[in-house]
């Protein structure tokens, strides 16, 4: 028997990919590696990885897994809390309503009560 070989990234034909929380978490990353003063390959070294990965990131091309965001923060010398603040600041409000849509009919039914 023959062994597998381990294949990355999604499997073919899946969709988790959401473009815009992508974009806002580069723009937030972008917006606080120059307030700090780093070169983008400089924050690329500093995290372990390429720097057009970091570029990617940085353009919303990649969604970086929970550790990647982990390991930016680290190298920022913050938190990865204050990384997700910064993304959600960044998200558009109809980005946001599409998330709240689902549960507004079960709130103002708790509220109804």
């Amino acid at each position: 028997m023959e062994k597998r070989s381990i294949q990355r990234g999604r499997p073919a034909g899946t969709k988790t990919f959401d473009a815009v929380p992508a974009k806002a978490f580069g723009a937030a990353v972008a917006a606080l590696r120059a307030e700090d003063g780093i070169a983008q390959e400089t924050l690329a070294l500093m995290t372990g990885i390429e720097r057009s990965h970091m570029g990617k990131i940085e353009r919303g091309l990649h969604a970086p897994t929970l550790v990647l965001i982990l390991r930016i923060a680290k190298a920022m010398g913050r938190s990865a809390g204050e990384l997700m603040l910064e993304t959600e600041a960044r998200l558009p409000s109809s980005w946001e309503d599409a998330g709240s849509a689902s549960a507004a009919p079960a709130n103002s039914k708790n509220s109804a009560e």
